[in-house]
C-alpha cells in the first residue's frame, strides 16, 4: 500500500508539471512589447501580425519598423528570434536574430542582401532613464553578400558587412566597431556623357575598397567619439574623419525624439519644420567640441586629376600643379585669416610637390561649447580657426 501510495504521488506531481508547463513557456507578446519600451529611446517602434513561440524560438510575422519622422514603416517580413531566455529579471536575452533575405526589384535596379542578422541581444525588463538599461544592446550585426544590379548589369558589390557593440566596465559607456568589405561599384554604367568622359580619362572605371569605422560613447559626459570613419579606395586613395563632442547624452537624445514626435503629430508641415529648427538650436546648445579632423593619404589620383585638369586648360600636369600654388594664396586672402591662410598656402604647396598626405585638425586646448562657436561665426568668423585650434599640414 506504501508504494502504491507513493506512485500514485509521483503520478500527480507529473500530472502538476505538465499541465503547469505553458506556464513557463516563452510570452511572445511581453517580449515584442518590451522591445518597443526600450526601442522608445531611439524613437523606433516594431508591430507585428503574429508572434509565434516554439520552445526557445520567437518569430515575428509580418513585421515592420517605424521611425519616427519616418513617413512609412519599413517591412522586414519574417523574423526569427532563436536562443531566447528570460533573465530572471523580467527581461530576455537572445542567442541570435535572424531576418529575411532581400531580394527587391524596382523599375530596372534589383537589391539582393543576405544572411542579415544580429547576435547577443538583450532586451531588458525595465527600461532604467540614464543607464544602458535603457537600450536595446547586442554584441554583433552581420550581413553576407550584398549586391545592386541595373538593367541586369550588377553596379555595386560587398562581401560582408559586421558591426560590434562592446561595454565598458561598469557599464560607463560602449565601445562600437564597424566594417565594410570588399566594396565594389561599376563605374561603366555612368550614363552621363561629361562625367563618363571625365571617368575615361582619369582611367577610373571601378572602386574597390572598404570602409571602417570605430569610437565610443561614454554615458554621463555624453560624450561620442570617433576615432575612424574611413573609406579607403584602391588607387583612388583613404579619406579618414574623426571627430568628438560631449553632451550627447540619453537626456539629450530623450529631447530629440520629443522634438521630432511633437513635429511629427503636427499637421502643419511648415510649422512644423519652424518649431523643429528652434528646437534644433536649442539641443545643439548643450553639445561641447572636442576635437575633429579630415585627412586624405593618396594612392595616385591626385596626379590623375592634375593630368586632367591641366588637358582640359592645354598644359601638364607639372604646369597646372604651379598654376595651382599661386591662386591658392588669392583664393585663401578673402577669408582674412593670415595664420590659417600661411599654413593652408605652405601645405598645399608641399602636397603638390609630392602628394603623399593632406590633414586639417581642430584641436582647441579646451573644449568648446557650441554656442561660442555659432557666435564666432555670427560675429567674428575670423576668429574661428583660433577658437577651435586649426591646422593644416602635408606630407606628415
Amino acid at each position: 500500500m506504501m508504494r502504491t501510495s507513493h506512485f500514485r504521488t509521483l503520478l500527480a506531481g507529473a500530472a502538476l508539471v505538465t499541465l503547469a508547463s505553458p506556464a513557463f513557456a516563452l510570452d511572445g507578446a511581453d517580449l515584442l512589447a518590451k522591445l518597443n519600451a526600450t526601442y522608445a529611446t531611439s524613437g523606433v517602434s516594431i508591430s507585428s501580425s503574429n508572434v509565434g513561440v516554439d520552445g526557445s524560438t520567437v518569430t515575428l510575422e509580418g513585421t515592420e519598423l517605424k521611425a519616427t519622422g519616418a513617413e512609412a514603416p519599413v517591412p522586414l517580413g519574417t523574423v526569427t528570434m532563436e536562443g531566447v531566455e528570460e533573465d530572471g529579471e523580467g527581461g530576455y536575452t537572445v542567442e541570435t536574430v535572424s531576418f529575411e533575405d532581400i531580394n527587391v526589384t524596382e523599375k530596372e535596379t534589383t537589391v539582393t542582401a543576405q544572411d542579415l542578422a544580429i547576435t547577443g541581444v538583450v532586451i531588458p525588463g525595465k527600461v532604467v532613464p540614464g543607464t544602458l538599461e535603457s537600450l536595446l544592446m547586442y554584441e554583433s550585426a552581420t550581413a553576407g553578400p550584398v549586391s545592386v544590379s541595373a538593367k541586369g548589369k550588377e553596379v555595386f558589390s560587398m562581401s560582408g558587412m559586421e558591426a560590434n557593440i562592446t561595454r565598458m566596465d561598469d557599464d560607463a559607456g560602449l565601445e562600437f566597431d564597424a566594417t565594410m568589405s570588399d566594396l565594389k561599384a561599376d563605374l561603366t554604367s555612368v550614363e552621363d556623357p561629361k562625367a563618363k568622359e571625365t571617368l575615361d580619362k582619369l582611367a577610373l572605371h571601378s572602386l574597390e575598397g572598404k570602409v571602417s569605422m570605430s569610437g565610443s560613447w561614454e554615458l554621463a559626459s555624453g560624450k561620442m567619439t570617433v576615432d575612424e570613419y574611413a573609406f579607403d579606395f584602391k588607387d583612388i586613395g583613404r579619406l579618414n574623419v574623426t571627430l568628438a563632442f560631449s553632451g550627447y547624452t540619453l537626456d539629450f537624445l530623450k529631447s530629440l525624439q520629443e522634438a521630432l514626435k511633437t513635429a511629427e503629430a503636427n499637421p502643419n508641415k511648415e510649422e512644423a519644420n519652424a518649431a523643429m529648427g528652434m528646437s534644433m538650436m536649442g539641443l545643439v546648445q548643450q553639445l561641447t567640441f572636442n576635437n575633429a579632423s579630415i585627412s586624405f593619404e593618396d594612392a595616385s589620383i591626385t596626379k590623375k586629376l592634375l593630368d586632367y585638369a591641366g588637358g582640359e586648360q592645354g598644359v601638364t600636369g607639372d604646369q597646372m600643379a604651379q598654376s595651382l600654388k599661386g591662386l591658392v594664396p588669392i583664393m585663401i586672402a578673402q577669408l582674412n585669416m593670415p595664420d590659417l591662410q600661411n599654413q593652408i598656402s605652405a601645405a598645399v604647396n608641399t602636397y603638390l610637390d609630392d602628394p603623399k598626405s593632406l590633414k586639417i585638425s581642430a584641436e582647441p586646448k579646451e573644449p568648446v561649447p557650441f554656442p561660442m562657436i555659432m557666435g564666432a561665426a555670427m560675429g567674428a568668423p575670423q576668429t574661428i580657426p583660433q577658437v577651435l585650434g586649426v591646422t593644416v599640414t602635408a606630407n606628415q
